[in-house]
């Protein structure tokens, strides 16, 4: 005798309250779409037009081709995460302000919904391998924390060392990634957290043959 299949209870809901208004947010909602990708080209013209520099100056500031910004801001190359900082950090901005805003929030309270994030691609000839970073904290909300989902493809590396202000950490989410910071190297595992202080020099590698997924905050947002 087939036994009778159970009915299945409803999708768990979390409230988020403030105030006496509620945002009810489906936390077993499955996204379909696929996430959109962010074009950079038009929010780097706009900066370097606000400082008033020419394709020359911010090219020779960042050390690459006059035709490479220019290519970039025509959103025709994708540049590595290390060309995009030194781009972001020289015209006043960081990478997250290059991030649409959300449109799902209410106040003090911003939902950005799985598979509807935005999401900044590295273009595999700058990096080896495909790499993207997936915004999870709406840097127009937050003033303190910066937040994204850094994915490396099998081979991918970060293109040179970074240095800013601040503090960081990143969680491994999936995969193996090789860390290194400041003249130290470490290799980090999924479950893996480690801390560190932005100033020191660092960049990642994935040497292994999955791809790595990594939560990487930073405070204050300089990145």
């Amino acid at each position: 005798m087939l036994a009778r299949s159970k009915k299945k209870s409803p999708a768990p809901v979390r409230r988020v309250r403030k105030a006496s208004k509620a945002v009810v947010i489906d936390i077993a909602e499955q996204a379909t779409k696929k996430k959109p990708e962010v074009r950079i080209g038009a929010q780097l013209r706009h900066a370097r037009l606000t400082k008033d520099y020419s394709l020359r100056q911010l090219a020779d500031a960042v050390g690459c081709s006059e035709s490479f910004v220019s290519k970039i801001e025509n959103n025709k190359v994708r540049p590595s995460i290390a060309m995009l900082h030194a781009l972001c950090s020289e015209l006043g901005i960081n990478v997250g302000a290059l991030f649409e805003e959300s449109e799902d929030g209410i106040g003090d309270v911003q939902v950005l919904r799985k598979g509807k994030r935005w999401v900044i691609r590295v273009d595999p000839e700058w990096q080896g391998k495909d790499i993207s970073l997936e915004q999870i904290v709406p840097q127009r909300a937050a003033s303190l924390l910066q937040a994204n989902i850094l994915e490396v493809a099998p081979g991918g590396y970060s293109d040179g060392l970074i240095e800013h202000s601040g503090e960081e950490f990143s969680y491994m989410l999936a995969g193996t990634l090789e860390l290194t910071i400041g003249k130290e190297t470490y290799r980090l595992m999924e479950g893996d957290s480690v801390f560190f202080r932005s100033p020191l020099a660092h960049g990642y590698r994935n040497i292994s043959d999955k791809v790595a997924r990594v939560l990487w905050v930073n405070t204050p947002p300089t990145f």
